[in-house]
């Protein structure tokens, strides 16, 4: 195989006829000058006859070798470009694809589980979270007292304390008419009510509850309280704690600080904000 020197050497030999042959060789006859003078036309015309560029080029002059890696770079940038186009139609195509097939999937989730359907989702918590808030308002509107309930038999008094739902704090005031504190508890448990409407606020005689004649005396005014039916709060005599003259207030903080109501400071503000307007509502 020749070397590029070689062909740039030898390129006289594919493009020009020589007009030296003459001086060096003054013996050659008119016929040889004749042979010579049809190969230059014939050359010539094999070389003038236009062709498609095939990647080869017979042209290894130092322009022709420029030309030929000017070519080659821009079919390389040609090529590349078109490249880069088809791979970004690739990726297009692909991106449509998995697109279709998640919607295809997340639709067939939904159906199937929905719950699960949400725990993918992006903004899934905050979803819950109002979900959640949605749940509790909605059952907190269905469990509204917003006042004392009378009860007027054992058997209200027990279907007050065990067909309630479990969420729901019961508190029960046990008195006796001419007991010193008794009517004083009842209007506070009035107020409360209103505050309080989703805790359930009862008041009953002691004789009614069967309770003796000691308890009546001693034992009231009495707070019980309930919750899922069992007691959780057992509060007897409570001028012990209060003293004879009281008011809403320090009923309310008493029963906070012993657990059995919730600090309202400490109860979210969309909830005690659906609280007041329900109580609007009502």
């Amino acid at each position: 195989m020749s070397t590029l020197e070689d062909k740039i050497l030898g390129e006289k030999l594919h493009y020009y006829c020589s007009s030296s042959s003459e001086d060096e060789e003054n013996d050659s006859g008119d016929s040889d000058k004749e042979y010579n003078d049809v190969k230059c036309t014939e050359d010539a015309a094999q070389y003038a006859a236009p062709a498609e560029w095939d990647g080869v080029s017979n042209n290894t002059g130092p322009k022709g070798v420029i030309k030929d890696w000017q070519r080659y770079k821009q079919l390389e940038a040609e090529k590349r470009e078109s490249q880069e186009k088809e791979k970004l139609q690739l990726i297009k195509k692909l991106s449509l694809t998995c697109r279709s097939a998640l919607d295809e999937e997340k639709e067939k989730l939904n159906e199937t589980d929905p719950d699960l359907a949400n725990l993918l989702a992006d903004e899934f918590l905050l979803e819950y979270q109002k979900q959640r808030m949605k749940e509790m308002l909605s059952k907190t509107e269905k469990l509204y007292f917003g006042k004392v309930i009378d009860l007027e038999s054992t058997d209200q008094f027990l279907q007050a304390i065990d067909e309630e739902d479990k969420s729901v704090t019961i508190i029960v005031h046990i008195y006796e008419d001419n007991v010193p504190g008794c009517e004083t508890m009842n209007g506070c448990l009035i107020s409360l009510a209103e505050e309080y409407p989703h805790v359930k606020f009862c008041r009953i005689l002691g004789s009614i509850a069967g309770l003796s004649k000691q308890f009546k005396k001693f034992g009231v005014p009495a707070l019980l309280v309930y919750k899922k039916g069992q007691v959780i709060g057992n509060f007897v005599h409570m001028t012990d704690h209060l003293g004879m003259d009281f008011y809403s207030s320090d009923v309310e903080t008493f029963l906070i600080e012993h657990g059995m109501l919730a600090d309202k400071n400490c109860v979210p503000l969309i909830i005690s904000k659906n609280e007041n307007k329900t109580s609007d509502n009502k």
